[in-house]
């Protein structure tokens, strides 16, 4: 994740170098297009830093299923078998 973020950044900075070679104008107009591209690089880091998260719970979450899966068939197992037993001691009405 570090080294997508660092060469995001190198982009940014042959973007903003592109852009002051690209215009001639002044610089409040070169100061406005690196913030743009400021900008577009922030929202695409923190993009791919939410799929990462996401990506990381997503895998925490099946792990977890599959480590536990056992055991709760066999509490669900063990809860129909008291649930059968009460509903045996149970008279009718």
């Amino acid at each position: 994740m570090k080294a997508s973020l660092m060469l995001l950044l190198a982009c940014v900075a042959v973007l903003a170098l592109g852009a002051r070679a690209d215009t001639p104008e002044e610089p409040k107009e070169l100061v406005q297009k690196v913030q743009e591209f400021a900008q577009k690089a922030t929202a695409v880091a923190k993009d791919a830093f939410s799929r990462v998260q996401d990506s990381e719970v997503a895998q925490q979450a099946r792990q977890w299923l599959a480590e536990n899966a056992e055991v709760v068939k066999q509490r669900l197992a063990w809860l129909k078998e008291q649930l059968s037993d009460l509903l045996k001691k149970t008279p009718p009405a």
